[in-house]
């Protein structure tokens, strides 16, 4: 007869002493006949703090068409206004060191928060990947749960087929003997 610890050491290659957390919340899940999935976006939002939502926001304005070409527009404007039109007045004469000022404390502080973003996206992608792990993990368990119970019902069927062949057998002897 194999025991649970046999199962466990046959599917997963595991004592119960040797899984780990995830595996058993997995193994705990199954025999409850409890869902593993779960709406990762939701998840994993749910954990965001204020700063990580904020920097996702930024990331993904700063990194969008609509961006660059309202901050190229932004450019155009500014370079015609102080070059042509305001050329008596002003208030960032050629070579635009004003503009050049915004340019950079731009650069300055987007690109952190870029890298925050991400960071958080690589975070993301980890737990992600663990939670594909354990939803693929359930499915194998559950998969394999399958083929035990199936394998079972042919071993019980095929023993109930010897046992029909035995009485038929000794029923053909008999009919003979007579």
């Amino acid at each position: 007869m194999i025991t649970k610890p046999d199962i466990l050491n046959i599917h997963l290659g595991k004592t119960i002493h040797e899984l780990g957390e995830v595996e058993r919340r997995v193994l705990e899940k199954a025999k409850q006949n409890r869902t593993v999935a779960t709406d990762v976006n939701a998840a994993f939002s749910a954990e965001a703090s204020f700063g990580e939502r904020l920097a996702d926001s930024i990331a993904r304005i700063g990194g969008s068409w609509g961006f660059i070409i309202f901050f190229g527009a932004f450019l155009v404007v500014w370079v015609s206004l102080n070059a042509y039109l305001l050329a008596t007045r002003a208030f960032d004469p050629y070579p635009f060191v004003f503009l050049n000022l915004i340019l950079s404390m731009l650069a300055a502080i987007q690109a952190p928060v870029i890298m925050m973003s991400q960071n958080r996206q690589a975070e993301r992608d980890r737990f992600e990947a663990a939670k594909d792990y354990e939803v693929n993990l359930k499915a194998e368990l559950e998969v394999l749960s399958l083929h035990s119970k199936i394998d079972l019902q042919v071993l019980t069927e095929l023993a109930a087929l010897r046992a029909d062949v035995t009485r038929i057998a000794q029923m053909v002897d008999e009919a003979r003997s007579r």
